[in-house]
């Protein structure tokens, strides 16, 4: 029996979250020859992640370099892309998500009329720079490929309405859900020495992500300004921010933060190590796409630092509100978590609308029944 060749690509730590269960899915079928290839758009957190789902890449492109720009990413990205689907010509290709390394895979990928399937496919706020540059990037993979893996029935619907045929399109729920729960499920100290010095059992513990392009600057005072009122008013109180090391967040940050009581600025962690802190936190508050899925999984309620979302049923399901980046409603919409157990429980308790961890076997059942 001939197998079907299947190269997957990704090049960000979320990317290879999301995408481990289905690389090793594809890999313990004996249908597909799957291989694959990272651009390390990401490098050091990147590898991190392929130590702990234990990933080899076949092609290694390493395009990463200081301070690049979106173009240079993609002229980067798409002109490795071409001589590996040159070499290992394969029949499909996969890509996930939305960041620069999908839309150049599948570019490249069309390029040479290859089959493109995308994971995690469907999301959509419809304003082309919320997020920047996700936003167009998912939408325009959305054009290029063959097979849609919507991890909702709402980001499927979104298909449909883009005209995209309903037989290539499979609700899978979150590969990342998949992820989630084997790695939560495993023994662990934390690799962070700053994490493992802070006492988690002091208080309630507020997770604090705040990253994306669009609230570089003035919507991130505000968000510190609303942290820093929170610790102020609530006793016991902790704040832990794993905090990336872009000099436009860190310049921005510690004025406001840093050596302030019960706020903790650790570095950017691993996934092991966030995972863990994600279980024992008591709330997320964050601008992060992912964390809308993950914390709800394990039952954490989460203020999103955002106006739009493009998981909507986040926010119909109740476990997700938008608190956009006004301190003052950050600080309102946190203290009612913290001091209304009722409110609280509504939203930990609020079923996840991203899936019950099984996405990944789900995309690799369908592409046997599509290619054989």
């Amino acid at each position: 029996m001939e197998q079907i060749r299947v190269l997957t690509v990704f090049g960000t730590r979320p990317e290879a979250i999301k995408m481990a269960p289905v690389v090793r899915a594809l890999e313990a079928s004996e249908h597909f020859d799957s291989r694959l290839v990272v651009t390390a758009q990401h490098r050091e957190m990147l590898d991190q992640v392929l130590e702990i789902f234990e990933l080899a890449p076949d092609y290694d492109l390493n395009i990463m370099r200081p301070g690049q720009s979106l173009s240079r990413i993609m002229i980067r990205a798409l002109a490795g892309l071409e001589k590996v689907l040159a070499d290992f010509q394969p029949r499909l290709l996969l890509v996930h998500g939305d960041t620069s390394t999908t839309l150049a895979g599948s570019l490249a990928a069309y390029f040479q009329n290859l089959d493109i399937g995308h994971v995690e496919a469907g999301l959509r706020t419809g304003d082309k720079y919320q997020p920047f540059p996700e936003e167009m990037n998912r939408h325009l993979t959305g054009v290029l490929a063959d097979h849609h893996f919507a991890p909702t029935t709402a980001a499927a619907a979104n298909l449909q309405a883009e005209n995209i045929p309903e037989d290539r399109i499979l609700v899978t729920g979150n590969t990342v859900i998949d992820a989630l729960l084997e790695v939560v499920n495993r023994e662990h100290e934390f690799n962070c020495t700053r994490l493992g010095e802070i006492d988690l059992e002091q208080g309630p513990i507020i997770l604090l992500t705040a990253h994306r392009r669009e609230n570089w600057g003035p919507p991130l005072e505000e968000i510190c300004q609303g942290v820093r009122q929170l610790v102020e008013k609530v006793p016991q109180l902790q704040v832990i921010y794993p905090l990336h090391a872009n000099p436009h967040l860190q310049a921005t940050v510690r004025p406001y933060l840093e050596g302030q009581p019960r706020i903790h600025l650790v570095p950017a962690l691993n996934y092991l190590d966030f995972s863990h802190l994600l279980a024992r936190s008591t709330l997320v508050v964050t601008d992060s796409g992912g964390l809308q899925e993950e914390a709800p999984a394990l039952d954490k309620p989460v203020l999103l630092l955002r106006e739009k979302t493009e998981r909507p049923e986040a926010l119909q399901a109740g476990t997700v509100r938008l608190v956009g980046t006004d301190a003052r409603q950050i600080y309102e919409e946190t203290l009612r978590l913290l001091e209304d157990q009722n409110h609280y429980q509504s939203m930990a308790r609020a079923p996840n609308p991203f899936g019950d961890g099984r996405a990944a076997a789900r995309i690799c059942k369908y592409l046997e029944s599509f290619y054989l």
